[in-house]
C-alpha cells in the first residue's frame, strides 16, 4: 500500500501522543547535531551540508515514509562513497550523484521492489558495513591525535603510512579532548539516557577549549563560521561523460539508502511492534535524496542509532520525526554560528564510537563460523571495501554470493535414477509412503528417472551428466517432477535437449506428477508440444499405464488395489544399464 505513516498515523492522534512525539523530536535533534556535521566533515563537505541534509530529508522521510518512527539524514554508510565522489567529480558530481541515486529509489517503491532488498546476503551487508566501520576509523586519527599534516590519502594503505609518518607531530592536547568526550560517550550514559551522550560532549570539550583557549583545531579555524540562513536552491553543472561515470557510485548510494533504511524499519518495528511499508519508504528515500540535494545536501537514509533514541523517548508517529529536523533548523538559524567553536578532535571521538558500533565485530566474528562459502563471501566484501572501493566491493560481493547460491542450489537438487535402485527397496521391510516407486511394477525396457529439488541452471549440468550415463536407450523413459516446486529457462533448455535425443533414439519420454509452476513453464514454452500433451501426467501411475500401452503390455492395478511389490513384470535383461 502506497500510503505513507504519516496519514494513517494522524487518524487517532491524540495530544498525549503529541506531547510525547515533540519530546523524543527535540531529544533526537540534538543528537543528529554532532552527528550531522561530523559526517559531513568525514564525508569531505562543510559542516553545513550535513545539517542541510538531517533537516531536508529528515522531515520528508517522516513526512512521505512507511514507517511510524524512522528518523531520517546523513548516515556513516555515506562516509566513504561520497568521500570518494567528491574528490573525484566535486560537489557538482554529489548532487547528480545523489539524485539519480533519488530516481532508482523512487523507481524501486514505486515497481514495489521493496521486499527484494531482504534478499541481499548477510555476509554481504556485514562486510561492505564492517569495511566502512574500518575505512571511517582510518579517517578520523588525523584529526583525533592532532597531526599536523595535508589531507589524507583515499586508499587504505597510503592512508595508514601517511598517518604513521606524522605521528611525531601529533597534538597531546587534541588526543587529550578526544580522550576526555570519548570517556563521556562511554560514563554518560550511566548517568542519563534522556540526554545524548553525543551532545553532552560535545558541549563539555567546547566550552573546556574555548574557556580555557586550548590551541587545537576547531571547525570555525578549518571551514570558517556556518552559514545561520535557510539553504538555497543549486543548479550543478556537470559534463555527459560525468553524468555517465556517475551511474555507478549512483545505484551504490540507492542500495546503501535502501538496505540501511529498511534495516532501520525492521529495528524499530520490533520495538514498538508495529509493521512498515517497505515500498513506500523506499518512495521516502527516493524524493528524499532527491530534494535534499538540490539545498546542499548529501545522500540520506533512515538510522537506526537515531530511530532507536526516538522510540526509547516516546517517539511513536511521524510527527516526532518532522519535529527532529525542525528543532535542527532552529538550532541552526540561531545557534549555528557557534558551530564554529566545535573542536575536530571531539567529532573525531565522535564517529570513533560510531565506527565502534557500526563494525558490528561480534557479529563479524561469530560469521567466520558460518560455512566456507559465506565466510569467502563475507572477507571477499570486506577486503574489497577497506582496500579497493565500496562500489566494488558490493558488486563483486553480490557476483560472488550468486554464484556460490548456484552452487548450492546445484548440492541440494539430485537427480536420482530410481529403477537402478530398486534392488535395494527388496531389502526394506516396510515403505509407508504409497507414492513411492517401491509399491509399482515398472515394466522391462521403462526407466523412471526422479528430480529432487528446484530445477534451475545450477542444476542443469547434474541433470545433463546423470542422463549421460545411460549405456543402452530404455523404450520409455519417465521423469518423475513430485519434489520440483519450480523450474526455470535453463531447467527446461535441458529438458528439451533430452526429448530430442529421446526423439532421434526411438524413446518415448513421459513427464509425471508436475507440479503448477513447472506446468505452466511447459505450457508457455514450446517444450510441450513438442512433448506431447499426451505424454504429461498428473502422477506416476498414469504414466506407467502409458507407457505399458506404448510396450503393448496388458494394464495392472494400481497400488491401491493391489499388494505392494518392487518386482519388474518380465526379467530384467532387456533394461538399460548404468555406467
Amino acid at each position: 500500500m502506497l500510503v505513507p505513516k504519516s496519514i494513517t498515523t494522524l487518524r487517532s492522534y491524540s495530544r498525549s501522543q503529541f506531547t510525547s512525539d515533540v519530546t523524543a523530536g527535540v531529544i533526537v535533534g540534538v543528537v543528529a547535531l554532532p552527528l550531522a556535521i561530523a559526517f559531513a566533515i568525514a564525508s569531505g563537505v562543510t559542516p553545513d551540508r550535513g545539517l542541510y541534509t538531517a533537516i531536508i530529508a529528515g522531515f520528508l522521510i517522516s513526512a512521505l515514509g512507511g514507517s511510524r518512527v524512522q528518523i531520517g539524514g546523513p548516515t556513516g554508510a555515506f562516509v566513504v562513497i561520497v568521500y570518494g565522489i567528491v574528490q573525484k567529480y566535486g560537489i557538482d558530481g554529489l548532487i547528480v550523484a545523489t539524485i539519480m541515486a533519488g530516481v532508482i529509489l523512487l523507481i524501486l517503491g514505486v515497481a514495489k521492489l521493496g521486499s527484494a532488498i531482504k534478499f541481499i546476503p548477510h555476509p554481504v551487508v556485514v562486510g561492505f558495513t564492517s569495511g566502512i566501520a574500518v575505512i571511517i576509523f582510518s579517517s578520523q586519527m588525523k584529526d583525533f591525535l592532532g597531526l599536523r599534516m595535508g589531507d589524507l590519502p583515499v586508499e587504505f594503505i597510503p592512508k595508514w603510512q601517511a598517518i604513521a609518518s606524522h605521528l611525531d607531530s601529533a597534538n597531546a592536547q587534541a588526543v587529550a579532548v578526544a580522550g576526555v568526550a570519548l570517556l563521556i560517550m562511554v560514563l554518560w550514559p550511566r548517568v542519563s539516557h534522556r540526554i545524548p551522550s553525543p551532545f553532552v560532549a560535545l558541549i563539555a570539550t567546547t566550552l573546556a577549549v574555548r574557556l580555557f583557549n586550548i590551541p587545537i583545531e576547531t571547525i570555525g579555524t578549518k571551514f570558517g563560521a556556518i552559514s545561520a540562513t535557510l539553504p538555497h536552491l543549486i543548479v550543478p553543472h556537470i559534463s555527459l561523460e560525468q553524468a555517465t561515470a556517475l551511474v555507478a557510485p549512483a545505484f551504490t548510494i540507492a542500495l546503501l539508502a535502501a538496505i540501511e533504511s529498511l534495516l532501520s524499519a525492521v529495528v524499530a518495528d520490533g520495538m514498538i511492534g508495529g509493521r512498515h511499508r517497505s515500498n513506500m519508504e523506499l518512495i521516502a528515500q527516493g524524493v528524499a535524496n532527491i530534494v535534499a540535494p538540490m539545498f546542499g545536501g548529501m545522500p540520506a537514509t533512515g538510522a537506526i542509532a537515531r530511530t532507536a533514541t526516538n522510540v526509547k523517548n516516546g517517539g511513536r508517529t511521524p510527527v516526532a520525526g518532522m519535529v527532529h529536523a525542525l528543532t535542527l533548523l532552529l538550532i541552526t538559524l540561531f545557534f549555528g554560528r557557534w558551530a564554529a567553536l566545535i573542536p575536530l578532535a571531539t567529532l573525531a571521538a565522535i564517529l570513533v564510537v560510531v565506527a565502534y558500533h557500526m563494525s558490528e565485530w561480534r557479529t563479524f566474528r561469530s560469521e567466520l563460523t558460518a560455512p566456507r562459502s559465506d565466510v569467502v563471501v563475507l572477507l571477499t566484501t570486506f577486503s574489497l571495501t577497506v582496500l579497493v572501493d565500496l562500489t566494488v566491493a558490493i558488486e563483486v560481493g553480490m557476483v560472488l554470493a550468486a554464484f556460490l547460491f548456484m552452487r548450492r542450489m546445484a548440492e541440494v537438487t539430485n537427480v536420482s535414477v530410481v529403477t537402478r535402485e530398486l534392488a535395494e527397496a527388496l531389502e526394506s521391510d516396510d515403505d509407508d509412503d504409497p507414492n513411492s516407486v517401491r509399491r509399482r511394477k515398472i515394466p522391462s525396457g521403462v526407466e523412471v528417472f526422479e528430480i529432487n529439488g528446484p530445477f534451475f541452471f545450477g542444476a542443469a549440468e547434474q541433470f545433463k551428466d546423470t542422463f549421460g550415463q545411460i549405456a543402452k536407450n530404455p523404450k520409455v523413459l519417465i521423469i518423475r517432477m513430485r519434489d520440483v516446486p519450480a523450474i526455470d529457462s535453463t531447467g527446461l533448455h535441458a529438458l528439451h535437449e533430452l526429448a530430442s535425443r529421446c526423439k532421434h533414439d526411438g524413446t518415448l519420454l513421459l513427464l509425471a506428477d508436475v507440479h503448477a509452476q513447472p506446468m505452466f513453464a511447459l505450457v508457455r514454452s514450446d517444450m510441450l508440444a513438442e512433448l506431447g500433451e499426451e505424454n504429461l501426467f498428473g502422477n506416476l501411475d498414469d504414466a506407467l499405464d502409458r507407457a505399458r500401452h506404448h510396450l503393448g503390455l496388458p494394464a495392472v492395478p494400481h497400488p491401491a488395489e493391489a499388494v505392494p511389490t518392487v518386482a519388474r513384470e518380465t526379467p530384467q535383461s532387456d533394461a538399460p544399464k548404468i555406467a
